[in-house]
């Protein structure tokens, strides 16, 4: 992942998935919001989710 972040790419945590596994989110995956989903959406090309 940090190699990824390296390259100028973005990782984003889900916050429905943090919570479900009591966990945060880090300065490597901030947790993200509906608003940023809708803005990577809307600029991207191409979205990957899994």
């Amino acid at each position: 992942m940090q190699i990824f972040v390296n390259d100028g790419c973005k990782i984003f945590a889900w916050g429905t998935c943090l919570k479900i596994r009591q966990s945060e989110g880090s300065e490597l995956c901030p947790l993200s919001t509906m608003k940023d989903l809708y803005e990577i959406v809307k600029w991207a090309d191409k979205v990957i989710a899994f």
